[in-house]
């Protein structure tokens, strides 16, 4: 199985030994939304929504998430993180949407793309939980990485 570093010889899986790598600065940002009716996102931009500030609760959620995705992703590496940020914003160009991005960084051996997604998914989780009482209709979309820097594969950033 040449080249898939998660399996042994025989096709077993295993984590990764990072542990003869240099420890570099390393960022990932991921970003995604969620799409709602205009009359749902007016709830949260007027904060009346039930539960209470949804983006603040969905902030904090994706900041706790990012910090215990190595609990989530298996055999993912458990890393002191050294920054998470979780940025939410209400938009109406393109429909009603909570657009969600995410930016985590590290000084390790290996990079925090499942990080800024996991804290993406679930700050996208979150927002839904929140409305799903008067929006069952919304839709968790287009969850990416936009960036990925440091490390032997260097940057990449999403066309």
């Amino acid at each position: 199985m040449t080249g898939l570093t998660h399996f042994d010889d025989a096709g077993a899986a295993r984590m990764v030994d990072v542990g003869a790598k240099p420890a570099t600065t390393r960022v990932a940002v991921a970003r995604g939304a969620v799409r709602m009716a205009p009359s749902t996102l007016a709830l949260v931009r007027e904060g009346r929504a039930a539960k209470g500030d949804v983006l603040a609760v969905a902030r904090l959620a994706g900041i706790m998430a990012a910090k215990r995705t190595a609990d989530l992703i298996p055999l993912c590496h458990p890393l002191a993180l050294t920054r998470v940020e979780v940025d939410l914003a209400a938009e109406d160009e393109g429909g009603a949407r909570v657009l969600i991005e995410a930016r985590v960084g590290v000084t390790g051996q290996t990079g925090v793309e499942m990080e800024a997604l996991t804290a993406v998914s679930v700050a996208a989780l979150t927002v839904y939980d929140m409305l799903k009482a008067v929006d069952r209709g919304m839709v968790v979309e287009d969850v990416r990485v936009v960036l990925k820097d440091g490390g032997k594969s260097g940057r990449f950033e999403a066309p």
